[in-house]
């Protein structure tokens, strides 16, 4: 049964969310909006080595014919930083404002509090558009807010400011169903789907949709799906081999998500929220099609006097990765697809290669269904070979395209370092392409190499319906304007330094995300045991046994922290060698020419047998030089140093790092974020304490930690900082 969140509780928490937004000046709302429409795609996992355009990628995949003819009608940014993981990275864009200041400082996980959430109180880009009269959608993975440890659950799009929301708030795409919709229950098909006869499955079955319909379904041709994939793609669940269709069998599953082919869909529709069942059609068929075909059917009932943003937030090329059908990929020059022989079964579980080539598969299906949605709005016309005629000038709407934060290693592109990749401030973690396109760019097809960070979108967004973000939001913003460069090709750079952070989400009592082991390293980026395992790692946290390796005592208890797997190893029998570790806390700064890396994490130290905090700092000379930039790799790291030319910069860009990192100092009992501790607090507090309780922007910091509650602790900070006017600070560009 669908879910609906009713409209006076959402409209009831998001006009709680607008109180003091306004209180630092604006030009309020306007019924007619001025300025230009804007298209905004969020690619996720896409770094700038996988695309060709911007003059990377060590091999010939993926084509993007419809990205690239965008990006060769507009201007490619050549030099753009993003935050290491996919929620600050994204949260960037939407307030302008860096991890310091919105808590979010990994990929928001189950577990992470409201605190490491997009605010309520926070300015958006679309409550900053509705000033100017705009109206505003996202389609696809949000993962900004909620649905766990937030009040406004699954309507946080909608009290974040989205008129409409069609798609997945957690974000990730759940786990692949090995079981293929309870046909195997043993779990061996590793693809979420029965495959073709080439690679063990059937060219022939019945497919059951939910609702008892069937069809019988045959592959006669190869340049079309296995009927495994093609029935998992119309929503249904293969039995294979049979060639008729009978009653819908018991035993089938219609309740487990399938990752890119079954998701957990969400609307969020004039303050009414749906929860779309998983046996629901909407929530069934392949996701990045989902994504698109709502932001075509939303786009296209605009009002002609209607402006508008559509945020267009593909899942893609996100883990798991799961191969997507035939119809949205080019084929390879030979004609075969390379889809058709991947392994799918337990028995010949996948190597790198096939995963590389679903990954690159997955990432070229998002082109293809870009092109269709700017076709399909009036936006593009294709020419008589297929290929995108696409002219700038021909429409009224400004086309941005963005990566959220650099590629998974596993996915990284040479001359990109795989080991430094997302996750890490390195530049393969946070390198990422930005295209703008629209009838603003004078002289198009250009590049632009200058300086410019994610967070500059939100004031790139205010510029285009002529707000002024720094004037209309009362709290600091790191933006710095884009528009400059689109109007005059001669335009210096309007940054001196860039600047990206990730490390640690806050998490009730001081918990954080289980240990995950990839290889030679561990991490505590993902969010739970099934994220480890889906991005190709062995879990190590609570549920974790494994008595042939090192065992647990007690079974089952697994391992907090990486320091206590590398303890655990160190002293186990026979002894294990230690892992290297992804940093818990990761930052850099730069300017034009070099850039300073800031890491730490706690370790175990054998010597003291204790775990102790490691910290490295990293200087390394870097550009953008095509094909073959300089990156930050360790063998090119200049400290220590005893040049003393080098030595100043190393100081210059420390002094820089140390002023960003405390520009944003604390203001207790200030949750609404407007700069001052007053009655709007204590009131805030108390309908969120008694209508929630539970987490929220009002759970203050005791000395240890944040308890998750909101209750009369939190009122008390309030009290005792009762009437305090907390400065407003400004970033350093």
């Amino acid at each position: 049964m669908n879910k609906k969140i009713p409209a006076l509780f959402v409209s009831g928490l998001a006009a709680l969310a607008l109180v003091g937004c306004d209180s630092g000046g604006g030009s309020g709302n306007d019924d007619t909006a001025q300025g230009p429409n804007i298209l905004f795609v969020i690619m996720d996992d896409v770094g700038i080595d996988q695309m060709k355009v911007f003059g990377y990628g060590g091999d010939m995949w993926p084509i993007l014919p419809n990205i690239n003819a965008v990006a060769h009608a507009g201007i490619r940014f050549r030099n753009t930083w993003s935050m290491p993981e996919c929620s600050p990275g994204r949260a960037a864009m939407f307030v302008g404002r860096y991890p310091l200041r919105t808590g979010i400082n990994q990929a928001i996980g189950p577990q992470d509090l409201a605190t490491s959430q997009l605010s309520p109180y926070d300015i958006t880009a679309p409550k900053l558009l509705k000033r100017a009269g705009y109206e505003s959608a996202l389609f696809g993975k949000f993962h900004l807010a909620g649905p766990e440890n937030n009040e406004a659950e699954n309507s946080t799009p909608s009290v974040l400011g989205w008129d409409y929301f069609y798609g997945w708030v957690g974000g990730l795409p759940g786990s692949i169903d090995k079981t293929v919709g309870g046909y195997d229950m043993a779990g061996t098909h590793m693809c979420g789907f029965i495959p073709g006869e080439k690679a063990g499955g059937t060219e022939t079955g019945a497919c059951y949709q939910a609702n008892g319909s069937c069809t019988i379904l045959t592959r006669t041709d190869v340049s079309q799906d296995a009927p495994g994939v093609q029935c998992v793609d119309s929503g249904g669940i293969l039995v294979p081999n049979e060639d008729t269709c009978g009653a819908l069998p018991s035993y089938l599953n219609f309740k487990t998500e399938n990752a890119y082919y079954v998701s957990p869909l969400v609307i969020n529709d004039n303050g009414q929220t749906e929860v779309v069942d998983l046996s629901d059609p909407r929530a069934r068929g392949y996701r990045t099609t989902i994504e698109t075909d709502a932001a075509i059917k939303w786009i296209n009932s605009r009002p002609a006097n209607q402006a508008w943003m559509a945020t267009v937030s593909y899942s893609a090329a996100h883990t798991p990765w799961q191969q997507p059908p035939k119809r949205l990929v080019p084929l390879a020059p030979s004609g075969i697809s390379p889809l058709d022989g991947l392994s799918c079964t337990a028995d010949g579980i996948r190597g790198a290669l096939d995963t590389r080539i679903i990954q690159d598969r997955m990432t070229e299906a998002l082109d293809t269904e870009f092109g269709r949605l700017l076709v399909e709005t009036g936006m593009a016309k294709y020419n008589e070979d297929g290929s995108l005629n696409y002219d700038p000038k021909a429409t009224n709407t400004v086309i941005v395209i963005v990566g959220d934060n650099g590629s998974l290693a596993a996915a990284v592109k040479l001359p990109f370092d795989p080991s430094r990749a997302k996750g890490t401030a390195y530049q393969t973690g946070v390198w990422d392409p930005l295209i703008i396109a629209g009838p603003q760019v004078a002289e198009p097809d250009r590049e632009v190499d200058h300086m410019v960070n994610t967070v500059d979108l939100f004031q790139f967004f205010g510029e285009l319906a002529g707000l002024d973000a720094h004037k209309e939001v009362p709290h600091t913003i790191d933006s710095v304007g884009i528009l400059p460069y689109l109007t005059d090709p001669g335009q210096a750079s309007l940054r001196t330094i860039n600047f990206t952070m990730g490390g640690l989400n806050e998490q009730a009592n001081g918990g954080r995300n289980g240990p995950c082991v990839m290889s030679t390293a561990c991490t505590v980026i993902p969010t739970s045991k099934s994220v480890c395992e889906d991005n190709l790692g062995v879990y190590w946290g609570a549920g974790y046994d494994d008595p042939e390796v090192i065992p647990t005592n007690p079974p089952g208890a697994g391992y907090a922290t990486c320091a206590d797997v590398n303890e655990a190893r160190y002293k186990a029998n026979p002894q294990q060698s230690a892992l290297s570790l992804v940093p818990e806390s990761t930052v850099a700064i730069r300017n034009e020419l070099y850039k300073l890396v800031v890491n730490s994490s706690v370790d175990y130290d054998p010597a003291s047998d204790s775990h102790q905090e490691v910290v490295s700092e990293e200087l390394y000379e870097i550009n953008q030089a095509a094909p073959m930039p300089l990156l930050d790799t360790e063998d090119r790291n200049l400290l220590p140093t005893s040049n003393a030319q080098l030595e100043a910069v190393h100081q210059d860009l420390r002094t820089k790092l140390d002023e960003m990192l405390a520009s944003d100092p604390d203001c207790p009992g200030d949750g609404n974020i407007d700069g001052v501790v007053n009655a709007q607090d204590v009131d805030n507090w108390r309908k969120i304490a008694q209508e929630w309780g539970l987490s929220s922007v009002y759970d203050f910091l005791t000395p240890e930690y944040r308890d998750g509650i909101t209750d009369h602790k939190d009122e008390a900070v309030i009290h005792a900082n009762l009437n305090k006017t907390c400065e407003r600070t400004y970033s350093i560009y």
